[in-house]
């Protein structure tokens, strides 16, 4: 049985309102986070580092800003980065050996944002060995673990900040997403979980990347507001990244103007188990009851399109990066990763070719899709959260599966480099959390946080039926 989830994250709207206003003071809002992560993370095994004399600093900082007449869009509020992401002068692994006693140079262009925005930086969290693997487990640090039920996962490989957030430890955190790392673990937690367009938040400076052109930094937040509150903070083009782009003003028609698509499978064949089905299914007929025109209708993905073809991509970028590293000490290495710079070594020129021209039509398959609706709607993720020992979950609909299966919804909208958000939208088995996936055209950021705001209100409101 698990546990009932936990009190409700503060939200960053209200920290940073009551900062501004003078009702709190960035110092008291970092005061209060240091301690819920005393408290809590023991447990949880979220954040794997915390230094509470610098994040006071930074506070401080921000009250002085606040005095002069600076009013910060994120005032004061406690934001936990992922450990693959460079914050200057913190210790920054990717949960690697290899890099166990790196400390990164300088920020990242986002976390150089954050800090312009008032927000104070409180601890690195956990994540998978170089974000590669759909649970946070890792050599150096070991698992996280699901906050309703420590025999579970939160999935990964952000589910350090995803756990850190839904926990109630932070109101924010900043992850990465190249293939769902930041809208599963969400998913599986209860938490909102944004992958931006590719280029909308600036990336690097920072490590290499396996998986180049589709990797993403992504806000992940206790609500829609706040993960709307932190990319604005973030998004923006900058000289440093010559992928970053701008995007789209906020559309001028209504969310429930437009006309939204519903996928029960994202047009894949993958089997779903029936209560997330449910939670699904029941989310998008309260949205058709609120007045929202929702259409049934599936994408047209090409054929032969899976996450097992693209995935070439991934273990080609690993083997590239660690595989002398590999060849040299092969036990420096989470064995899960081993697999994947083992198969990366083998694959031949062609094989890899392949995998980035079906990556082409998979975002040429979105971009047509979106010819004919605005948005596009279905499951995050095909189960709920599993146990803690295992890969994924040995079943899913009732079928035996292979231990990706659970990824399978969310990779395709990374290779199309369209925005995905994954917010709660109800409950499975033993009251564990469903996702929704809202997505939509590439550069349309605005468009699907603005709908997935009015679908939080839907589901607030009782309207879930």
């Amino acid at each position: 049985m698990t546990n009932p989830p936990p009190a409700a994250a503060p939200r960053a709207a209200a920290i940073a309102e009551a900062v501004r206003t003078g009702r709190s003071s960035a110092r008291a809002e970092t005061e209060a986070a240091l301690a819920r992560i005393a408290a809590g993370n023991p447990a949880l095994n979220a954040f794997v580092a915390v230094d509470g004399t610098e994040a006071l600093a930074g506070a401080d900082a921000v009250d002085r800003r606040l005095a002069a007449g600076e009013t910060p869009l994120l005032a004061g509020v406690p934001v936990a980065v992922k450990d693959t992401i460079w914050v200057a002068g913190r210790r920054v692994t990717q949960g690697s050996r290899l890099f166990a006693d790196f400390h990164a140079p300088a920020d990242a262009i986002a976390v150089e944002r954050l800090r312009a925005a008032g927000a104070v930086i409180v601890g690195m969290t956990n994540s998978s060995e170089f974000a590669c693997k759909g649970v946070t487990t890792n050599l150096l640090f070991g698992p996280t673990r699901h906050p309703q039920d420590p025999g579970l996962t939160p999935g990964g490989s952000s589910g350090g900040p995803a756990v850190a957030v839904a926990a109630g430890l932070v109101p924010l955190a900043l992850g990465t997403d190249a293939g769902g790392s930041s809208r599963r673990p969400p998913a599986h937690v209860g938490a909102v979980g944004f992958k931006p367009s590719f280029g909308a938040i600036p990336y690097g400076p920072g490590f290499a990347e396996p998986f180049t052109g589709i990797a993403v930094m992504a806000p992940i937040a206790a609500d829609v507001a706040g993960a709307r509150l932190m990319f604005e903070a973030l998004c923006g083009p900058d000289l440093r990244d010559p992928e970053s782009i701008a995007i789209a003003p906020a559309d001028s028609r209504p969310p429930n103007s437009l006309t939204v698509a519903y996928s029960p499978r994202l047009g894949l064949e993958a089997p779903i188990d029936e209560d997330v089905r449910q939670a699904v299914e029941g989310t998008v007929e309260a949205l058709e009851r609120a007045g929202v025109r929702v259409v049934r209708r599936d994408p047209s993905w090409p054929t032969g399109v899976t996450e097992t073809a693209l995935m070439p991509l991934q273990h080609a970028g690993l083997a590239a990066l660690y595989g002398d590293a590999f060849r040299r000490d092969p036990a420096q290495f989470d064995p899960d990763i081993a697999v994947q710079i083992e198969r990366g070594l083998a694959l031949t020129g062609p094989e890899v070719a392949a995998a980035q021209l079906l990556a082409v039509e998979v975002a040429r398959a979105l971009a047509a899709f979106f010819t004919g609706t605005d948005l596009l709607v279905g499951p995050t993720t095909p189960c709920v959260a599993w146990p803690l020992d295992r890969l994924g979950p040995e079943t899913i609909g009732g079928q035996a599966v292979p231990p990706r299966a659970h990824a399978v919804f969310t990779p395709l909208f990374n290779h199309a480099k369209a925005p995905a958000l994954s917010l709660p939208c109800g409950t499975g088995r033993d009251g564990l959390p469903v996702g929704l996936q809202v997505i939509a055209p590439r550069g349309l950021d605005r468009r699907v946080l603005r709908f997935a705001a009015l679908i939080e209100t839907v589901l607030a409101t009782g309207g879930q039926g």
